[in-house]
């Protein structure tokens, strides 16, 4: 029997056979380890030359990681991290921000996911107050984890508030590459505003590999210290540079996240109609938000995979990714029409 293809994560898609012919080459002999070798070198310095970054390239195993590091760049102990309440840091991280750098993050609610200044303005009223947790930085995600894509004038615009607020800027980048697809424009302009961002490997075609891009030249000094104490300074730093070469190479990223972004699309539209179905969110990336009768989403589980995100509101999510094909979402749509009415 054919395995169905997954609409649960684009993590759990495989890897890029680009990537993996990268990694087999980068196999051949030996090389210095921790970085000091050509693939981590020529791979830094082509994504800092297309960020436009001033302070560097670190490449990690994680998101997480990637996350705590850049966020580490940013903090003093006793300061905090205004973030969307759905952000990855905040859920999904089991409380390694807070954990691991001792900093509180300061959760607001939003109804797409996405920050505005105003959001951020009111958590601001505590500033000066030595009973209270100081904020510092700024954490958005782009994608966002309900699929949302800031534009470029809304980041420009929170760029702008945390500047004079003088706030850092932070930026998980795990879907950049699906966002610099949906918005079409290149990877400096989204990184623009940002202090400190994620380039997000793993999910666009990666094996665990994660970039984190540090824009403000100030901060680079500090980095390596902080990547090696935190546990992300890879001894054998070639295969995670060599993926990201891989990626780079003739724009495969951008290639893998519009066909991702592209079959999201196909999936939305295909189920347009189905009786009970309902759009939750604008489709801006590789994901489709859908409120579902429950009866509805358990006869479609028992022969698909997907997660239910939020069970009180009834709404499921589907992800697509850069192996997804068309037949792939025609079977999947297909099959949720057939069950809505089963």
């Amino acid at each position: 029997m054919t395995q169905r293809k997954s609409f649960g994560s684009d993590n759990q898609a495989g890897a890029h056979d680009a990537v993996l012919s990268a990694l087999a080459r980068a196999n051949f002999g030996d090389a210095i380890g921790y970085g000091d070798d050509p693939w981590t070198q020529q791979a830094a310095a082509a994504l800092r030359t297309a960020f436009g970054a001033r302070g560097g390239v670190f490449f990690v195993f994680t998101g997480t990681a990637a996350n705590v590091l850049g966020l580490s760049l940013l903090l003093r102990p006793y300061e905090g991290v205004i973030c969307a309440e759905s952000a990855h840091v905040n859920v999904d991280e089991c409380g390694a921000p807070e954990r691991i750098l001792g900093s509180k993050l300061l959760a607001v609610a939003t109804p797409d996911g996405k920050l505005t200044p105003d959001l951020i303005r009111a958590r601001l009223a505590d500033r000066g107050d030595e009973h209270r947790v100081q904020p510092r930085a700024v954490t958005i995600s782009q994608v966002t984890e309900l699929g949302t894509c800031y534009t470029l004038a809304e980041l420009t615009s929170l760029g702008e508030f945390c500047r004079a607020e003088k706030l850092r800027l932070h930026i998980d980048g795990a879907r950049l590459a699906n966002a610099a697809a949906h918005l079409g424009c290149s990877l400096a302009e989204l990184a623009a505003q940002a202090d400190v961002l994620s380039f997000g490997g793993t999910k666009n075609g990666a094996v665990g590999a994660e970039a984190v891009v540090v824009m403000a030249g100030e901060l680079a000094a500090d980095t390596p210290f902080l990547r090696k104490q935190q546990g992300q300074l890879g001894s054998k730093m070639r295969y995670l540079a060599a993926q990201f070469q891989a990626l780079l190479d003739d724009d495969l990223w951008l290639r893998n996240a519009s066909h991702a972004n592209a079959m999201a699309r196909r999936l939305a539209e295909g189920i347009h109609g189905v009786p009970g179905a309902r759009p939750w969110q604008p489709v801006e990336s590789n994901a489709v938000f859908v409120s579902l009768d429950p009866a509805h989403i358990a006869r479609l589980q028992r022969d698909w995979q997907f997660y239910v995100w939020d069970s009180a509101a009834q709404v499921v999510r589907w992800m697509t990714a850069f192996d997804t094909t068309e037949a792939d979402v025609d079977a999947f749509t297909a099959a949720v029409r057939r069950t809505a009415d089963a």
